[in-house]
């Protein structure tokens, strides 16, 4: 469905995106925010949903500045792999190039962002900190605890597993107390990646109720 597109960051960096548009007059837009392992296949088929329920969907390629085109799979040197590209970008940076996705689809109507694992972060941040979002979408955003008392300017919605062995729910608790009226979600029996249904971690029962609410979610507030 979707196809290859090429966007401009503030800085003058083109990094490519992978774009999806429905049929008909849209909804509203979707901003997809990668998790550390790139615009890859599973990016790429959320992206797609979410053309097919109504927006214009795009999912911008975060570590162009880092490998272009990289992608990868979710286990042994692909993970490996993911990780070092993780720590080798610069947040100021992904910020910059998810507000060059946001303004490049914005011609739809209102824009959400909505992201995992590290792009939940980035969809936590992008109310916080970014242009032109009507809301944030954050699965399992690892860094949320860092930006916790940060205030957002757009609704934000945020979804933890109770297993997630990298964001402990004391963490949880942290956000949830400094995000007072924000619906924060903790699934049971999820850990990390519950969503990805390519992952060992896949969760069905967390993925569907976590994916109804999110949509609700983006109704309300985008369209």
């Amino acid at each position: 469905m979707g196809q290859n597109v090429v966007l401009t960051a503030k800085d003058g960096f083109k990094l490519d995106a992978y774009r999806a548009d429905p049929v008909g007059t849209p909804r509203g837009a979707i901003v997809v925010i990668q998790e550390i392992f790139g615009v890859n296949h599973h990016i790429k088929s959320v992206t797609d949903r979410y053309a097919q329920l109504g927006y214009v969907a795009i999912a911008p390629a975060l570590f162009d500045r880092v490998e272009k085109g990289f992608e990868a799979g979710y286990a042994g040197d692909d993970m490996d792999k993911a990780r070092a590209n993780a720590g080798k970008g610069n947040l100021d940076l992904r910020l910059m190039d998810t507000q060059a996705a946001i303004d490049s689809v914005k011609s739809a109507g209102k824009v959400a962002v909505l992201g995992f694992c590290m792009g939940g972060s980035i969809a936590f941040l992008s109310t916080t900190r970014l242009s032109g979002v009507a809301c944030g979408v954050g699965y399992y955003g690892g860094q949320i605890p860092q930006f916790h008392t940060e205030k957002p300017k757009a609704p934000i919605m945020l979804h933890f597993g109770e297993k997630d062995q990298s964001i402990p729910l004391a963490e949880v608790e942290k956000i949830k107390a400094a995000q007072v009226g924000a619906p924060i979600f903790i699934y049971a029996g999820a850990g990390h990646g519950f969503h990805c249904d390519e992952r060992g971690s896949f969760n069905p029962e967390a993925a569907q109720v976590a994916a109804c609410r999110s949509q609700e979610f983006l109704a309300k507030h985008v369209g």
